[in-house]
C-alpha cells in the first residue's frame, strides 16, 4: 500500500465511484503520482511508498464521474503531511451537487 490512499463513494447512488481518475501533486503543482478508482471506488497504490513532509493536493476530475450534471467538475483536497512515515488516507463523499472530506485510517 502506499503513503497515500483514496477512496470516492457516490452518496446518491449508494455506491462507490468507479473510474474517477484522480492525481497527487505537490501544493505547488507538480504531479508526483496518478491513478483512477478500482471497483471499490478505491486506489490503493496512489504514489510513492514514502514522500518529505510537506503540502500536497488530490485532485479529483469529478467531472468524468458525473457528466454534465455535477456541479462540481473538479474536486481539489490539500492536504499537510507531518508525519512522512505515516499512511494518509483521503477519501470522498460525492453527490452531484455537494462532497465531502475527511482524514481516514
Amino acid at each position: 500500500m502506499s503513503l497515500v490512499t483514496t477512496h470516492v463513494l457516490d452518496t446518491t447512488a449508494g455506491r462507490p465511484a468507479k473510474g474517477v481518475p484522480v492525481r497527487l501533486e505537490t501544493r505547488s503543482g507538480e504531479l508526483v503520482a496518478e491513478g483512477s478508482t478500482d471497483d471499490d471506488g478505491r486506489i490503493r497504490d496512489l504514489g510513492p511508498d514514502s514522500l518529505p513532509a510537506g503540502e500536497y493536493r488530490l485532485v479529483f476530475d469529478t467531472g468524468s464521474y458525473l457528466g454534465e450534471q455535477g456541479f462540481f467538475p473538479e474536486v481539489s483536497v490539500c492536504f499537510r503531511i507531518t508525519e512522512p512515515a505515516a499512511h494518509h488516507h483521503v477519501p470522498i463523499l460525492l453527490s452531484p451537487f455537494a462532497y465531502s472530506t475527511y482524514r481516514g485510517s
